[in-house]
């Protein structure tokens, strides 16, 4: 677990080694272990079984001096032109400019956008502000050596940034198990859930006559609102989606498991860690617990049980 690989990797430091050691041929080993002759040929050349340094040591511009970049960045101010129409008018005096050199040039200025360009910008929206008991559930999945896929159920909640731990199947009535377990373990009550349009979590549109959901039957019966986002919008649901992301690039993207129980076991190191340690900026500088600590404090009523009560003590 401890070992960090290449995003692209297709190969582990024990198969590395094992290539090394090996005598037999470059195909056999390649159809042996379902990788390319090349990359066996690369690992059995070299003395370490670590990924090597790639790319120019020194950055620098290949396709474009500094020059035509000062040429192009203030020609890009001045008329506001979209990039093909910037390409049109640059080529004459810049030959060898292509569209994705031009491209590059304006998102390393900032420009790459009509609207970063002048002083009008789109104000970006906040989230609405919510009573603490929004939760944005969603579903990713991560992969060990073991085979198979864990279906990873990350959940934030809004304002807290709390995120439980949760693994589970993509069977529908594990996602409302996890729903039932989420519910008793929450300190506060829960007003409201975001999801996606997912099997797991409601009926697909062409079974109107169907059975309620029971995923919703369970909302209905917790006094929660079960909201949905749009179809094929999973930007609505945006704080889960980066969600994902943060987990996924703190385990999977980052260390190799070859048991689904060593994921479950750093997973669950991880959660702790940023629930409970990691002081966010969202919060003004608290963690996820101490802003729930806070929120009780400041309205008792929100809450079921006090949430200092779930503390490992000396008597637990």
């Amino acid at each position: 677990m401890g070992q960090i690989l290449h995003g692209c990797a297709t190969t582990t430091a024990a198969l590395r080694r094992t290539i090394q050691n090996s005598q037999e041929s470059l195909k056999q080993l390649a159809s042996r272990y379902h990788i390319n002759a090349k990359t066996v040929a690369k690992w059995r050349n070299r003395a370490t079984v670590e990924d090597a340094p790639m790319g120019p040591r020194h950055a620098h511009l290949t396709a474009l001096s500094a020059e035509q970049e000062a040429a192009i960045v203030p020609f890009r101010q001045q008329t506001l032109l979209p990039l093909d129409d910037c390409l049109y008018a640059l080529q004459p005096s810049i030959p060898h400019l292509t569209r994705s050199a031009l491209h590059r040039c304006l998102r390393r200025h900032g420009i790459s956008r009509l609207s970063d360009v002048g002083d009008k910008k789109p104000v970006r929206k906040k989230f609405a502000q919510y009573p603490i008991g929004y939760f944005h559930i969603d579903i990713a999945e991560v992969s060990t050596e073991q085979g198979g896929f864990i279906c990873l159920s990350p959940l934030t909640a809004r304002p807290s940034s709390l995120m439980p731990n949760c693994i589970l199947t993509k069977l529908a009535r594990r996602a409302c198990q996890f729903l039932r377990r989420l519910i008793a373990l929450v300190p506060y009550h829960i007003h409201t859930i975001l999801t996606d349009n997912g099997i797991q979590f409601t009926n697909r549109l062409k079974d109107k006559w169907a059975f309620k959901h029971l995923f919703d039957r369970i909302c209905h019966q917790h006094k929660i609102e079960h909201r949905l986002t749009k179809v094929n919008h999973p930007w609505t649901n945006g704080q889960v989606e980066r969600m994902n992301r943060t987990i996924k690039e703190a385990t999977v993207k980052r260390y190799y498991y070859q048991t689904h129980e060593q994921l479950k076991e750093h997973l669950q190191l991880f959660l702790t860690a940023y629930n409970f340690v990691r002081r966010l900026k969202t919060l003004k500088g608290l963690t996820a617990y101490e802003f729930i600590i806070k929120c009780w404090q400041n309205d008792k009523e929100q809450f079921k049980i006090n949430p200092h009560h779930p503390t490992l003590g000396l008597n637990t």
